[in-house]
C-alpha cells in the first residue's frame, strides 16, 4: 500500500473538518421553491431575497477555524435590459430530469439529481461492497462517475445498527490510481453537503485518465464515537479495530467518451500580483467545470499568510446572453452561490508551483449546453497579514453604567472597512471543544465580549487573539449570523460575540485585543473571458 504522505493527511483533515451548510434541510427548502414565482422587495437587486439565517460565520483565532457558508435559495435568470423599479423575474428553465427510483441512501440529498443524470448514461457502477468485520458493515454500492468526477457513496454501521458519519485519518487509506498505482484522482468538495460526514467521498479525476481506475481502501481503524469515562472524569475516544479492505475496477471508456474537454490559455494579473491562467473547461452530463492555475508574485506572497491558498477564493459571475441569465459565485452578494464541486489542490505549492483551483457548475444553476458564456472577475480574497489591535478595558462599561450613559459602546474597532462595535460582556464557563481544531483550554471561564459588526471583507480566515498584561495569548472565537448584505456590499451582524478563550475575571480587566490576519477581499480587477462553446454535446444525441 502507497505511505500516506502529510500532505494527503492534511488534505483529508481539511476536507472532514469543513462545516457546511445541512444538505438535507437546504434541498427540502429548494424543493418547496421549485416552481414558485417569486418577486424582489429590492429596487436595487432583482433577485429573491435569502433567509436572515442563510449565512453563518465562525472563526477561531489560534487554529485559524473560520468558515463562511453562503446558503442561498434558489438561482433565477433575469433581463439585463429590465428596469430596476419593475424586474422580471421568472426560476430557471430546467431540463425535466428521468421519473425514476433512487437507491435509499441518495434518495434525499443532492445526489438524488445526478444520479438521475448519469444512471440512463450507464455512468453509474455498482461495485457490490458488503464487508462485515465483528458486526462493523462497509457497504459501497452506487458509484457516480462521469469524465470530471467519481462520487462514492460508503454506508457505514454498527453491530447496533447505528451509522457512522466519520472514519476520520482512516480516509486517507482510500486511493484511486491506475493499474499501475500511480494516482489519477485528487479529493474534492461537494459544497453542498457537510464536509464533516465521508458517507460520501468525492473525487476529481487529473488530465490524463486510463480506460480503467482502481479504487482501493484499506480502512481498520474506526472511531465509532465517544463516551464519558467516570473513572477519568472526561470524554474519551472509543476506537474499533476491523478490516475493511476492498478493492473494485471502473470501466472509464464510456465516461471520458461523454465528455467535451476545451483547452484553454488565458491569463490575467491583477493590480496586486495574483496571476490567474485558465487552462481548461470540461462539459459532462453532470455539470460543466473551469480548471485555473493561481499563482502570487514576490510581492504579494510577502503579505499573505502561510496557508493563503486553504482560503483563497475568486469571486465572479457568468452572463449567458441567450438565455439571459446572470450566475454569480462566491461573493457576498445576495444572490450569489457557491460552485457545486470544488478542488484546490495544493500539491504543487511546495515545489513553488500554482494552486490548482477547479469549480464545477450545477447542471441546474448552469445548463450544459449552455453556449457563449462569459467569464467576468469581480475580486477575490485573500488572508492578508494585517495586524491592527485596540486596548480592552473592561471598567469602563461599568463606569459608564454607573454614571448611566445612554451608550455603552467602550471598544471600538475598524481595520480594512470592517468595524466592530462591544457594548456588553459576560463570563461563560468552558466546554471541551468536540469539533476540531481543539483549543487546549478545558476548565474555567472565557470573557465573551458582545457587540455588532460591519464587514466588508470576507468571513473566512481571520485570526484573532487577546493578550493580557502579561504578555500571555488567549485564542478569540468570533460567532454570528451575519444579515444579507446592506447596498455597499457589506454585512450587518447585530448580535456578534467575541469569546476570549480561557481569560477570566483572576486575569484582570485590561487586555489588548488583535486581529491579525484578515481574509481581505479584492475588487480591483477587470478581466473578461469568453468560454469556449461546443459543436454537439453526445449524451444529448
Amino acid at each position: 500500500m502507497k505511505p500516506i504522505s502529510k500532505d494527503e493527511d492534511r488534505l483529508w483533515e481539511e476536507h472532514l473538518y469543513r462545516e457546511e451548510p445541512d444538505a438535507d434541510f437546504t434541498l427540502k427548502v429548494m424543493q418547496k421553491l421549485d416552481g414558485v414565482s417569486m418577486e424582489s422587495g429590492e429596487d436595487q437587486y432583482p433577485f429573491v431575497k435569502k433567509s436572515m439565517r442563510a449565512n453563518w460565520m465562525r472563526r477561531t483565532g489560534i487554529a485559524a477555524a473560520a468558515v463562511v457558508i453562503l446558503a442561498g435559495g434558489a438561482w433565477f435568470a433575469f433581463d439585463l435590459t429590465t428596469e430596476p423599479s419593475s424586474p422580471s423575474v421568472s426560476a430557471v428553465d430546467r431540463p425535466p430530469l428521468p421519473n425514476m427510483p433512487v437507491p435509499e441512501e441518495l434518495k434525499y440529498s443532492y445526489f438524488a439529481d445526478d444520479y438521475k443524470r448519469l444512471k440512463p448514461l450507464g455512468l453509474v457502477v455498482n461495485p457490490d461492497i458488503n464487508i462485515n468485520d465483528q458486526g462493523y458493515t462497509l457497504k459501497i454500492e452506487d458509484v457516480l462517475v462521469d469524465r470530471s468526477h467519481m462520487v462514492m457513496t460508503m454506508q457505514q454501521t454498527t453491530p447496533d445498527g447505528l451509522g457512522l458519519s466519520r472514519l476520520l485519518s482512516e480516509m486517507g487509506r482510500i486511493h484511486v490510481t491506475d493499474e499501475e498505482g500511480r494516482q489519477v484522482a485528487t479529493l474534492a468538495r461537494d459544497t453542498r453537503t457537510k464536509g464533516s460526514v465521508t458517507e460520501r467521498l468525492l473525487f476529481q479525476f487529473h488530465d490524463e485518465i486510463p480506460d480503467q481506475v482502481v479504487v482501493r481502501g484499506e480502512l481498520r481503524n474506526l472511531n465509532v464515537g465517544r463516551y464519558y469515562d467516570y473513572e477519568k472524569k472526561s470524554y474519551e475516544d472509543r476506537d474499533v479495530t476491523v478490516d475493511w479492505s476492498f478493492q473494485f475496477n471502473i470501466d472509464m471508456t464510456k465516461a471520458k467518451s461523454l465528455a467535451v474537454e476545451n483547452s484553454m490559455d488565458n491569463t490575467y494579473t491583477t493590480p496586486e500580483g495574483l496571476k490567474l491562467d485558465m487552462t481548461q473547461l470540461v462539459r459532462t452530463p453532470n455539470g460543466t467545470r473551469l480548471d485555473l492555475n493561481v499563482s502570487l508574485d514576490d510581492e504579494l506572497r510577502a503579505k499573505v499568510n502561510e496557508d493563503w491558498a486553504n482560503y483563497m477564493s475568486i469571486i465572479y459571475h457568468l452572463e449567458i446572453p441567450e438565455t439571459n441569465e446572470y450566475r454569480i459565485f462566491n461573493g457576498i452578494r445576495p444572490d450569489s452561490r457557491q460552485a457545486k464541486f470544488r478542488l484546490q489542490d495544493l500539491s504543487d505549492l511546495r515545489n513553488g508551483g500554482p494552486l490548482k483551483l477547479s469549480e464545477t457548475w450545477d447542471p441546474a444553476f448552469v445548463t450544459v449546453d449552455a453556449k457563449n458564456i462569459r467569464f467576468v472577475l469581480d475580486g477575490y480574497t485573500l488572508p492578508v497579514k494585517e495586524e491592527k489591535s485596540v486596548e480592552v478595558d473592561l471598567e469602563k462599561l461599568e463606569k459608564r453604567r454607573k454614571d448611566d450613559t445612554k451608550f455603552y459602546t467602550f471598544v471600538a474597532f475598524e481595520q480594512l472597512g470592517d468595524k466592530i462595535l462591544i457594548y456588553d460582556f459576560e463570563y461563560e464557563p468552558v466546554m471541551e471543544s468536540y469539533d476540531p481544531p481543539k483549543i487546549d483550554v478545558k476548565k474555567g471561564y472565557s470573557l465573551v465580549l458582545k457587540g455588532s459588526g460591519t464587514f466588508r471583507n470576507a468571513f473566512m480566515g481571520d485570526r484573532w487573539v487577546a493578550v493580557d498584561s502579561d504578555g500571555k495569548e488567549y485564542p478569540v472565537e468570533v460567532n454570528g449570523y451575519p444579515d444579507q448584505p446592506n447596498n455597499n456590499g457589506e454585512y450587518v451582524e447585530d448580535d456578534l460575540q467575541l469569546k476570549i478563550r480561557g481569560f477570566n475575571e483572576e486575569k484582570g480587566t485590561k487586555f489588548t485585543l488583535k486581529r491579525t490576519v484578515v481574509n481581505r477581499e479584492y475588487r480591483d480587477v477587470n478581466w473578461e473571458v469568453d468560454l469556449p462553446s461546443y459543436d454537439s454535446l453526445s449524451w444529448l444525441k
